[in-house]
């Protein structure tokens, strides 16, 4: 088991940044793949980025590319996503996830934060 705790959204104004972080407890950091998703009202939970065990596999989807990066730091447990050039687009709830690299990347994953809301101004 492992529980997640996410934290640092909030309300940015259109090209801001914001930085999130999730926290893990239980079972060893390190052996799980982490990522972040997003949902938006009305619209179904998206795969935003993903980082494996070790940090050596790195995903992102087309959207945030350039844009967010996904770090970890095994000896914090603790994932983060920093998130620049936003987008009233980007608006949305966003949940980190762990798990087995490919239930990550897929979502299909059972470990799930409860969510952080990220509120883009235009």
């Amino acid at each position: 088991q492992v529980q997640l705790v996410e934290s640092g959204g909030g309300l940015v104004q259109a090209g801001g940044s914001l930085r999130l972080s999730c926290a893990a407890s239980g079972r060893t950091f390190s052996s799980y793949a982490m990522g972040w998703f997003r949902q938006a009202p009305g619209e179904e939970r998206e795969f935003v980025a993903a980082k494996g065990r070790s940090g050596s596999n790195t995903a992102y989807a087309d959207s945030v590319k350039g844009r967010f990066t996904i770090s970890r730091d095994n000896a914090k447990n603790t994932v983060y996503l920093q998130m620049n050039s936003l987008k009233p687009e980007d608006t949305a709830v966003y949940y980190c996830a762990a798990g087995p690299l490919l239930t990550v990347l897929t979502g299909t994953t059972d470990y799930w934060g409860q969510g952080t809301q990220v509120t883009v101004s235009s």
